[in-house]
C-alpha cells in the first residue's frame, strides 16, 4: 500500500510539473515571491521554503534530511548512527518508547510541519544508496482557499548494503491539514504519520573477518565475502500516530496600536507503535535462550494524550498560557515470567495528570519566555522549567541565554523488557533522572554562531556491561553525577569565488566520564568554490569537506534492543572522513554529486568504525537531486 500511495505522490509531481511549463495563454503569469510559501512548525515558528544551495544546505542533503554533523552513519543508509555529541532538548513528562537507535527518522509531533502556499507545490528528493537500492522524499502541498492547506509525503529507502544481512527498509507517510475561518477566530491543524524502520541485522563482523577488515586484505574488498555474527536476524520499528489541535478565540479585538486576544483550545493525540526482534538460530553471543529456534520479541505501545489550554495575547502584557493534560499508557508483552530472580510483569500502564503554563513577551528586541509543567497524578513522577532571555541587536547579531530542569521517569526499556533471551529479561524500579542545562547562544553574520553548554544529569541511565568480559548491556542507573560541557562554533570565511565553512566542536565529561562516553573535539572544514555559469542559467558549487573527531571510547551498538551501550574495552575514532563533492543549481532544482570518504583509498589499514565491530562506510560515488516545483 505504501509503495502504491508513493507512487501517486510521484505522479502528482509529474502532472503538476507539465502543467508549470504551460503558460498562460495570454503571457507568462509572474511566480508569486518565494516569501508567500510558509512552513509552519509545531510551536507556530514561520519560515519561508528555501530554493538556494549553499554549504549548509549541502550538509542537509542525506538520509534525515538534517544536518548530521553530531552523528557518525552506519555502513548502511537508514541503518542507525553513533553520536558524536549528545542534546537534551526533551521536556517529556512521561517515559519514551523503545529502540532509540532506530528513532533517528522517526517524526514526533515536534518535527512535523505545517503549510501555506499560494499555488500548489511539490518537492522531490532522491539519492543513491548503497547496492541494489535508491532512497526517495516525495512531497506535494497546496492551498484548496486562502485559509485551508493539506499537504501529503513519503519518504521510501531501501539498500541492500554492502555486508551480508544488512537490508535496510524504511517508509515515512505523513499528511498534514490547517484550517482558518475567515475572522481568523478559529483555527485548526492535524496530521497522520505512519512509520516504519526495518532492518536485517547481523551483529557485527567475526573476529577473523575483522583482521581482514582491519589490513585491508586485497581478496575482500568486496565486503559481501566477510563473515558475519549471523545472518537470519531482523528488527522492526512501527508506528500510527493521529493528531488534531484546534482553538477558537474568545476575544481577537485589533486595531492599529493594539491588541488582545483569548483563546481556549485543545490538543488530542493518539499513537500505537511497536518493536520486534526476530531472529530464527540463537546466536551464543547473547547467552542462553528459552527457545531453540524462532526467537520473537515484540514489544508494544498504545498512548493517548488530550490537552484543554487557555491563552492571552496582549500587546502590553504579552502571552500567557496555561493547560491541564491527560494521558493514558499501555506498554508491555503478552506473557508473565517467573524466573529465580523473581516475577517479571508484562505491562505498564495507567494514565497521567499534568498541569503547566508559559510566558512570553517580546519588547524592542527583547523577549523573555517561561515555560513549565509537572505530573500532578499518576504513576510517574515528572516535572520540567525553561527560562530564557534573548536580545536582538539587529538581524545580524542576537544573543540568548536560558536555563532548564527536568526530572523524568528513564524510558520503558529500562524499566520493563522481556526477550527469547534469558539475559534481556529485567523490571527495574530506577530514580527520575535529573537533568539540569544551562545555555548560552550567540549569532552574528560577522563574528561567528556559537553555543556554549553546562550540563549536570543526576541518577543518569545508560545501558551498560556489568563486567568486563560481559555480552550483553544491562539497563544501570549511575550512582554519581555527570557534568558535561559542549562548546560549539561555526564561521564561514569568503574571499571571492572561494569559501571555507568551518564546524568546531569541543566538549568534555567534567564528571561521569565513565558512563557518559563523548569525543574531545569534533570538527568540519569544507573549502568551496561557487560561480555563475552559462549567463547565470547555472550556479556552481564544488568543494572538498573534511571530518575528523578525536579517538575515544565509542559506544557499542546491542541490535537485540536497538540500543548503543557504553563500553571500555575499545578506543575507536581518530580518523578523518574526506568527500568531494561537484553541486549545481539549475532554477529550482539542486543537484548533487559527491565522492564519499575518498581517504579510504589511499590508507594501507582500515581503521574506520562506527561502533566495535561495524565498519564506517567504504569510499562510494552518490549522487541525485532535490526539485521544486510550482504551479
Amino acid at each position: 500500500m505504501m509503495k502504491h500511495i508513493f507512487l501517486s505522490i510521484l505522479l502528482l509531481g509529474v502532472v503538476a510539473e507539465l502543467f508549470s511549463q504551460n503558460p498562460t495563454p495570454s503571457k507568462e503569469r509572474e511566480k508569486p515571491p518565494i516569501e508567500l510559501y510558509k512552513i509552519i512548525s509545531s510551536k507556530r515558528d514561520t519560515t519561508f521554503l528555501d530554493t538556494t544551495l549553499s554549504a549548509k544546505k549541502a550538509y542537509k542533503y542525506n538520509y534525515l534530511r538534517k544536518d548530521d554533523f553530531e552523528l557518525l552513519p552506519f555502513a548502511n543508509v537508514a541503518h542507525t548512527y553513533n553520536s558524536l555529541a549528545y542534546s537534551f532538548s526533551e521536556t517529556n513528562l512521561k517515559p519514551l518508547f523503545v529502540a532509540r537507535a532506530k528513532a533517528f527518522n522517526y517524526k514526533d509531533i515536534e518535527d512535523v510541519q505545517y503549510f501555506s502556499v499560494p499555488t500548489p507545490l511539490s518537492e522531490l528528493y532522491f539519492k543513491t544508496a548503497f547496492s541494489q537500492g535508491q532512497q526517495l522524499d516525495a512531497f506535494f502541498t497546496t492551498n484548496l482557499s486562502r485559509n485551508f492547506n493539506f499537504s501529503l509525503a513519503y519518504k521510501g529507502v531501501r539498500s541492500l548494503g554492502q555486508y551480508q544481512s544488512n537490508l535496510t527498509s524504511s517508509g515515512n507517510l505523513r499528511f498534514t491539514t490547517n484550517y482558518q475561518t475567515r475572522n481568523g477566530r478559529y483555527n485548526m491543524r492535524a496530521h497522520i504519520t505512519a512509520q516504519d524502520m526495518t532492518n536485517e541485522e547481523y551483529g557485527g563482523l567475526d573476529e577473523n573477518s575483522l583482521t581482514l577488515f582491519i589490513n585491508d586484505d586485497p581478496d575482500f574488498e568486496d565486503r559481501g565475502r566477510l563473515d558475519v555474527n549471523f545472518e537470519d536476524a531482523e528488527n522492526r520499528l512501527e508506528g500510527v500516530r493521529y493528531y488534531l489541535e484546534h482553538e477558537y478565540k474568545l476575544v481577537n479585538a485589533k486595531d492599529s496600536l493594539n491588541y488582545t486576544s483569548l483563546a481556549i483550545g485543545n490538543i488530542l493525540s493518539y499513537e500505537t507503535s511497536f518493536y520486534r526482534y526476530r531472529q530464527d538460530t540463537p546466536f551464543s553471543g547473547f547467552g542462553e535462550s528459552y527457545q531453540i529456534s524462532d526467537l520473537r520479541d515484540r514489544v508494544d505501545l498504545d498512548d493517548f494524550n488530550s490537552k484543554g489550554y487557555v491563552r492571552f495575547d496582549n500587546d502590553i502584557l504579552g502571552t500567557i498560557s496555561g493547560f491541564i493534560g491527560y494521558t493514558d499508557y499501555n506498554y508491555g508483552y503478552n506473557s508473565v515470567l517467573i524466573l529465580d530472580e523473581g516475577r517479571i510483569g508484562n505491562r505498564l500502564l495507567g494514565n497521567l495528570v499534568s498541569a503547566g503554563a508559559s510566558y512570553k513577551k517580546q519588547y524592542r528586541g527583547f523577549e523573555l519566555y517561561g515555560e513549565g509543567a509537572i505530573n500532578i497524578s499518576g504513576d510517574f513522577d515528572g516535572n520540567y522549567l525553561l527560562g530564557s532571555a534573548a536580545f536582538a541587536l539587529d538581524k545580524e547579531n542576537a544573543a540568548k541565554a536560558s536555563i532548564k530542569i527536568h526530572s523524568t521517569a528513564p524510558n520503558f526499556n529500562f524499566l520493563l523488557y522481556q526477550s527469547d533471551y534469558v539475559n534481556y529479561n529485567w523490571q527495574n524500579n530506577f530514580d527520575n533522572v535529573k537533568t539540569q542545562e544551562l545555555k548560552f547562544e550567540l549569532k552574528s553574520k560577522k563574528l561567528l554562531d556559537a553555543t556554549v553548554s553546562y550540563t549536570g544529569i543526576d541518577d543518569y541511565t545508560y545501558f551498560g556491561l556489568t563486567q568486563a568480559n560481559d555480552s550483553t548491556p544491562t539497563p544501570q542507573q549511575f550512582a554519581g553525577r555527570v557534568d558535561y560541557l559542549k562548546v560549539k562554533a561555526e564561521k564561514e570565511f569568503r574571499y571571492g569565488k572561494f569559501g571555507l565553512a568551518n564546524t568546531i566542536l569541543y566538549q568534555q565529561a567534567v564528571s561521569g566520564e565513565e558512563v557518559f562516553k563523548v569525543p574531545q573535539l569534533v570538527t568540519r572544514n569544507t573549502l568551496f568554490y561557487e560561480d555563475e555559469w552559462f549567463k547565470k542559467a547555472l550556479f556552481l558549487q564544488t568543494g572538498i569537506t573534511f571530518k575528523y573527531f578525536t579517538e575515544y571510547n565509542l559506544n557499542a551498538y546491542d541490535p537485540v534492543l536497538a540500543e548503543f551501550y557504553v563500553q571500555n574495552q575499545q578506543e575507536l575514532g581518530g580518523f578523518p572522513l574526506v568527500d568531494i563533492f561537484f553541486n549545481a543549481k539549475v532554477r529550482q532544482t539542486r543537484i548533487f554529486f559527491s565522492y564519499e570518504h575518498v581517504n579510504s583509498l589511499f590508507t594501507s589499514k582500515n581503521e574506520y568504525f562506527s561502533a566495535p565491530g561495524y565498519p564506517y562506510r567504504d569510499g562510494v560515488i552518490r549522487f541525485g537531486l532535490v526539485w521544486n516545483f510550482f504551479l
